[in-house]
């Protein structure tokens, strides 16, 4: 058993989420009544469903990467945003989220852990982008297809793929989620291939012309394991039982 905003306190220094401007509140954004935590589910965005598997396992928290209360969206909690926050304070579940601070954590977070997943080697983070974009190596070269084939056995999803002909794959950029207006600091850091979670139309015709392999991996897929990886250190730390819960999403 854990307090609410001991474990608030705890993830917030760890991801060092107060030197983040970022589109929403990091931290503790529902507060259902109860200081005591045991049960822990995490999960990617605090959708409908992914509440419903929390109260069907009496979850006391629910830690999730896409929260509420984003800038520019109207804050009333009316329709599915107000069922959504009623249905977690009629069942005494808290609700925190963490969304760039998980992004660049150097060990938790879903661009390292996307990383470990595709065995990238000589990991790096370029500099001027608030710890969110990221290169490394692989440890042999690569064509496209092949790639798309090691991204697809990691994420279990295959990738949308944008191949800049038979250059072989070494340096490999990325970003997880909606990242791809980043391809051209990856071309221009010289890197032979750019992955990121989202796909926008004219990202196409940028990886065309700038001679840069892109790979569109999904937004959620791509951004499953940070979280996954916060709720277990939370469970690691202060002995709650914890529980990942992927809600299928094909975006």
């Amino acid at each position: 058993m854990a307090d609410l905003f001991e474990l608030e306190l705890f993830c917030s220094e760890l991801l060092d989420s107060a030197s983040f401007e970022d589109y929403c509140p990091n931290g503790l954004q529902v507060d259902a009544g109860s200081r005591q935590v045991q049960r822990v589910v995490s999960g990617v965005t605090a959708s409908q469903a992914l509440i419903d598997e929390a109260v069907s396992w009496q979850a006391d928290l629910l830690l999730v990467h896409h929260g509420y209360f984003w800038r520019g969206e109207a804050p009333s909690l009316t329709g599915y945003k107000g069922r959504r926050v009623r249905a977690l304070m009629q069942h005494g579940i808290s609700l925190m989220a963490y969304h760039l601070p998980l992004d660049a954590h150097p060990e938790l977070g879903n661009n390292r852990q996307l990383a470990l997943l595709l065995e990238l080697e000589d990991v790096q983070i370029l500099p001027e982008t608030g710890g969110l974009l990221w290169w490394g190596k692989l440890p042999l070269p690569l064509v496209a297809a092949q790639l798309a084939g090691r991204i697809s056995t990691a994420l279990n999803r295959q990738p949308l793929y944008i191949s800049a002909g038979d250059k072989p794959i070494e340096q490999v950029c990325w970003c997880t989620g909606a990242a791809q207006n980043y391809i051209e600091k990856a071309a221009a850091n010289g890197m032979d291939a750019y992955i990121s979670g989202e796909v926008s139309e004219q990202t196409v015709h940028l990886a065309r012309e700038l001679g840069i392999h892109y790979f569109a991996a999904g937004h959620h897929a791509t951004e499953r394991y940070g979280i996954r990886a916060l709720g277990e250190r939370l469970s690691k730390e202060f002995g709650l039982e914890h529980r990942f819960i992927d809600v299928e999403n094909p975006v």
